[in-house]
């Protein structure tokens, strides 16, 4: 467990539930930060997890999130599993008087997400949502630059990854109740939304199913179109599965009259990274950005800037950046109300472009 905090204020006693990749980094940074004590794992069948004993000793483990705060009462939970389940876990902790952080998407639907901030704001409690790009200094500076690029803006982003094995498997767990395009398409749209800093007004998206390893009804490809009331769009796409595509699984640029700025990649990343490396989907490498103003003679008035971001954090840091900025937020040194209607507002987009690919209708926000 982790050591006790140095200040004053009491250790927050934290339960992690879901041990996937993103819970085992997030219980990692609650033994890494002074000021968490690790008090719990919940996942399922806890017992065979012996993959667990090495980083993990002494620390008590549960198969039900009932027992697990009727026995260990934490001061605050962590709820890293699947998206069907993450609504009524997140209501269970509130109800115990727990202060909750839940991976996104927060919700299967945008109601049970209203409900939750509507939840944590009556209990007092804090709900810090996990869009980790917003912790992220080169992808705040990528924001920081598209707001210099002037209006209208074209954005355009996506994820493809092609997973085979142990990858496939969890992504066919994730489609039983959710799409690539809402999966990790909150990430993006927030990233445009920050950007734009205008009203989305209209989604339409289409999605294919390339296998019959997942329910009829869902589909494993899909791509989102936005327009904003300011004139911008933005394009996103994402797939899953052993017949994506490496090579364009990441593309991160956006345009406006002024220039761009684009996410690229160094050419040794290029030739050796692949889509299914979690490390590679927060990874920036370097920033490109083109000025477009001309001088007399009609050539570019500046040459592009290629400003470098090979001191980034990795995946895991980013995760510790997470939980001390939730940290931060019990202790009350930040307010949480404009990471709520965020988290709200991209998830309603995305949610409207995933009834855009059921219904073939462009959907009206």
């Amino acid at each position: 467990m982790s050591a006790s905090s140095s200040s004053s204020a009491p250790a927050v006693r934290v339960l992690v539930v879901g041990l996937g990749t993103m819970g085992m980094s997030h219980a990692r940074a609650y033994q890494a930060i002074d000021g968490f004590d690790l008090v719990g794992l919940c996942t399922h069948r806890a017992a065979d997890r012996h993959d667990l004993d090495a980083e993990f000793r002494g620390v008590p483990r549960f198969e039900k999130l009932d027992e697990a705060l009727a026995a260990l009462r934490p001061d605050a939970v962590a709820i890293c599993t699947y998206t069907e389940h993450h609504a009524d876990m997140a209501a269970q902790a509130f109800a115990a008087g727990a202060h909750v952080f839940c991976e996104k998407p927060l919700a299967e639907t945008l109601e049970a997400a209203k409900r939750l901030v509507s939840a944590a704001r009556d209990s007092g409690k804090v709900l810090l949502i996990g869009y980790i790009l917003r912790v992220h200094p080169s992808w705040s500076r990528f924001v920081e630059i598209g707001t210099t690029l002037g209006k209208p803006l074209v954005m355009r982003m996506n994820l493809n990854q092609q997973a085979a094995g142990s990858f496939w498997d969890v992504h066919k767990k994730l489609m039983q109740s959710t799409s690539p395009i809402v999966d990790c398409g909150v990430h993006y749209v927030d990233i445009m939304c920050q950007v734009t800093r205008a009203r989305p007004v209209a989604v339409h998206a289409v999605g294919a199913r390339l296998t019959g390893e997942i329910a009829p009804s869902m589909y494993n490809y899909g791509h989102l179109h936005i327009s904003f009331d300011d004139g911008s769009v933005g394009w996103y796409e994402a797939g899953w599965g052993p017949m994506m595509s490496e090579t364009a699984h990441f593309v991160k640029d956006m345009i406006g009259p002024n220039g761009c700025v684009s996410i690229v990649a160094s050419e040794s990343t290029e030739t050796t990274t692949r889509s299914s490396d979690h490390d590679t989907h927060t990874k920036t490498n370097a920033l490109r950005v083109h000025h477009a103003a001309v001088d007399a003679d009609g050539r570019f008035a500046k040459p592009d800037e290629l400003i470098s971001t090979e001191d980034e954090p990795g995946h895991q840091e980013l995760c510790e950046r997470e939980q001390r900025l939730f940290l931060k937020a019990i202790r009350g040194e930040i307010d949480l109300a404009e990471h709520h209607e965020a988290a709200i507002n991209s998830l309603g987009i995305v949610l409207a472009a995933d009834e855009s690919v059921r219904t073939g209708e462009v959907v009206r926000l």
